[in-house]
């Protein structure tokens, strides 16, 4: 297991699947030394095994990188347990063996959400900076929306059925040494096909926080969803509060123009923040954890997964974190 409190704040890469030749070797090149992979492709069904952690955790370290962070299990291993349907104890049976198995495997942080219809988007191709192609969201296309999920459910319900979850998890985590990182829901609106959007401003993440204080819990700090929280407003703020108390594990860094029922993803400038003051501030808050890039904009001839965005974005967070090092 890699001792995560002796790293610096660094930029890392991810955001996909698998470990291909060419991803490890696309990471490596852009300069980065810890990767994330997200709803990684291994096997099972219900949960993943020991053995494909481990062969993935060396197959990153054969690349000369550490498999730092998997980021999302499929949705069908803990699903029932979001909605609390028939079926949840066996949900959480396989999400604790999960996080044994992780913590066996040497690899530290799984990164989850809290939404049970996933992400939403109005579009997924609305021009940018130079005609690069961004997502987009717009609430009013979406007040009809059929439920997702059969009916509506309430705040209180969800709460319920996540509190039971992290109650039973964080014990098995801080036995296994594996810290579970929360992400933001997106948008951060109140509720979208019937469900609510539990994790959509401060005073949810810090009940949440407050509500389960191991040291295996904590964010991964969606900034763009942050910005889309408040138009920008607040985000220097919940990094303060939720750094010192080190509760930020990792960071994605991308922003967007606009709040959460109107907004754009954009490049980094030209977003709702100053991308050197967030750093900055990351920094002044003691934040010691990866920060990746995160929904790129795809730029002229990119690949499926942008290759092109992500390494612009990534030379970019690469030359602020050195820029603002060299501050001090």
């Amino acid at each position: 297991m890699y001792n995560l409190d002796t790293l610096p704040m660094r930029i890392a890469l991810g955001q996909f699947n698998e470990l291909t030749d060419e991803q490890l070797a696309f990471v490596k090149q852009c300069g980065c030394d810890d990767v994330l992979l997200n709803t990684p492709k291994l096997p099972g069904e219900a949960r993943w095994e020991y053995d494909d952690l481990l062969a993935a955790r060396e197959r990153a370290e054969g690349g000369g990188l550490r498999l730092i962070c998997l980021e999302n299990v499929p949705v069908r291993f803990y699903d029932k347990i979001m909605i609390g349907a028939p079926g949840r104890d066996e949900q959480l049976a396989n999400m604790q063996q999960t996080v044994r198995n992780m913590g066996r495997a040497g690899i530290p942080i799984l990164g989850y959400h809290w939404m049970p219809n996933q992400v939403w988007r109005t579009s997924r191709t609305t021009p940018v900076r130079g005609g690069a192609l961004a997502t987009s969201f717009d609430m009013s296309q979406h007040q009809d929306a059929p439920l997702s999920h059969g009916r509506v459910y309430s705040e209180e319900e969800l709460w319920a059925n996540y509190d039971w979850y992290l109650s039973h998890m964080l014990p098995v985590c801080e036995e296994a040494g594996v810290r579970m990182a929360l992400h933001p829901d997106d948008p951060p609106v109140e509720s979208l096909g019937g469900v609510p959007r539990l994790f959509r401003n401060f005073d949810n993440f810090a009940r949440a926080m407050d509500a389960h204080p191991s040291p295996m819990h904590g964010l991964d700090y969606c900034h763009g969803c942050w910005s889309e929280m408040r138009g920008g407003e607040g985000v220097l703020e919940s990094i303060r509060y939720f750094g010192e108390r080190g509760r930020i594990f990792y960071v994605h860094f991308r922003d967007v123009v606009g709040r959460a029922d109107n907004f754009t993803e954009v490049f980094l400038g030209d977003g709702n923040m100053d991308p050197v003051v967030v750093m900055k501030t990351l920094k002044e808050s003691g934040f010691r954890g990866f920060i990746i890039d995160d929904h790129v904009p795809h730029m002229v001839n990119d690949s499926p997964w942008g290759h092109r965005g992500r390494a612009w974005s990534t030379g970019y967070l690469l030359a602020l974190l050195a820029a603002v090092n060299g501050l001090s």
